[in-house]
């Protein structure tokens, strides 16, 4: 099971100012009071992610067992979450765990991108998955006519048992697609938001394709879940690292920063930047007042960044929380020859794992953060595997949907990104929004 280890988000001798463990029974009724909140909301139903471990995995599993075996690739067309987790999932356990098939996520509306997507892949031995709730997002359905024009030319016969549709359960416009067009689908459940369903459908479809074990994920989600179910916080890691951003994020700590020691936890961190920034990042709490809140999530990896943003962040602002996240036991090791045995600058090295270093080097910049007086903490995986990793997106889940609730903010919502949405539907000509198209042009005419 991961272990959250926070002494360094804590007083110890060398951070000043920090935040005293004492200092945390002063927002025992704020937490009382959060934990009441989403329970409550459990209750009606809101949180449905917190349930997703007692789904029934059985049509996913038997999809992927009926699936001819010549499937070697899945395309998986998403933005967002309905791609980010799909993505985190397989690049953590693809090489540790000896995936066999692959896993290729086209999230953008880049034409390069889909090029390179195609260009890798054999269409005979590919199968697409189209994933969005509405059916109606702009960057997912350009991908999706593209494709769906492309394997009908291809393949007139049997085109149809090379798509599958994850969409809303009964209503939306890809659901009538699925309906005319008798594609195999999935659900995007109605309770379970975007960057939150990544242990639903619409990530378990893409992860037990690959061979990830579905099941051993849930069981891990659900491990967390029960241990954020202490009622001593230090105790209960989601709880504990949500109240702690919270209370840095009130000295002025704007900035959470996530480093694997881990390239294949390296899109974890893009998983968590989706999920931290969207649900935390509001204009307004919920008595409707101007707050301007949350806490801008900044990827790094270990040992790459150290250097090119470590300098930052132990002599620049002081307004960062570091978590590193870090493998104990690495399935594919090398040691380093000593080849060099009569030069001591590098005769050190010999004999030494490739993990030994890694992890020796983490340990430094935690060492080297604490003498800078920078809050940092460490999550750590003892292996790569599913159990493992359910157990971290669970426990982020959590933290974000508790840190909301400690703030007053809605962290389900995201209307800063409608306008947006709403923009680019003007620019391409949607109908409905002439309105709207008017007043871009009217922005570019007074902008050139």
């Amino acid at each position: 099971m991961i272990r959250f280890q926070y002494r360094n988000l804590l007083s110890n001798p060398y951070l000043n100012p920090a935040i005293p463990a004492s200092r945390l029974v002063n927002f025992a009724d704020k937490v009382v009071s959060a934990r009441q909140q989403i329970e409550s909301d459990r209750k009606s139903g809101i949180l449905g992610f917190y349930d997703l471990p007692e789904q029934d995995i059985s049509p996913i599993i038997d999809f992927v067992h009926s699936l001819d075996d010549s499937f070697a690739d899945m395309v998986v067309l998403g933005i967002g979450g309905s791609a980010l987790g799909n993505k985190a999932l397989y690049h953590a356990l693809k090489t540790e765990q000896g995936l066999k098939k692959r896993i290729f996520v086209y999230d953008n509306v880049d034409p390069v991108q889909l090029f390179e997507i195609l260009d890798a892949i054999k269409l005979e031995n590919t199968i697409f998955n189209v994933i969005t709730k509405s059916g109606t997002t702009a960057e997912t359905m350009a991908g999706y006519m593209i494709l769906v024009d492309i394997l009908k030319k291809k393949f007139p016969q049997d085109y149809h048992r090379r798509l599958v549709i994850t969409t809303d359960r009964e209503k939306g416009f890809l659901r009538q697609v699925v309906k005319d067009q008798n594609y195999a689908s999935f659900v995007v459940p109605d309770n379970v938001g975007g960057r939150f369903s990544v242990l639903s459908d619409v990530g378990l479809l893409s992860s037990a394709f690959a061979g990830i074990d579905i099941k051993a994920l849930l069981s891990g989600a659900a491990q967390m879940r029960e241990q954020s179910e202490q009622s001593d916080i230090m105790q209960n890691p989601p709880y504990l690292n949500g109240l702690l951003h919270f209370l840095y994020m009130r000295e002025g700590k704007n900035i959470s920063v996530m480093m694997p020691y881990s390239h294949s936890l390296y899109d974890f961190a893009d998983w968590y930047r989706q999920l931290w920034a969207e649900s935390l990042g509001k204009r307004y709490d919920l008595r409707g007042r101007e707050i301007y809140v949350g806490q801008t999530p900044v990827k790094a990896l270990g040992t790459t960044d150290q250097h090119s943003q470590i300098q930052l962040y132990t002599e620049g602002p002081n307004d960062k929380v570091i978590t590193f996240l870090s493998v104990e036991h690495f399935q594919h090791d090398y040691v380093i020859p000593n080849i060099h045995p009569d030069r001591e600058e590098v005769s050190y090295l010999g004999g030494k794992k490739l993990s030994e270093l890694l992890n020796a080097e983490r340990l430094a910049t935690e060492i080297a953060l604490c003498k800078a007086g920078r809050p940092n903490a460490n999550l750590i995986f003892p292996e790569l595997n599913a159990q493992n990793l359910g157990a971290a997106i669970m426990m982020y889940e959590m933290q974000t949907v508790f840190t909301g609730k400690l703030l007053q903010i809605n962290p389900l919502d995201q209307p800063g990104v409608e306008a947006g949405k709403i923009a680019t539907y003007a620019l391409m000509g949607k109908n409905g929004y002439q309105k709207e198209l008017a007043e871009i042009k009217n922005y570019i005419d007074n902008h050139t």
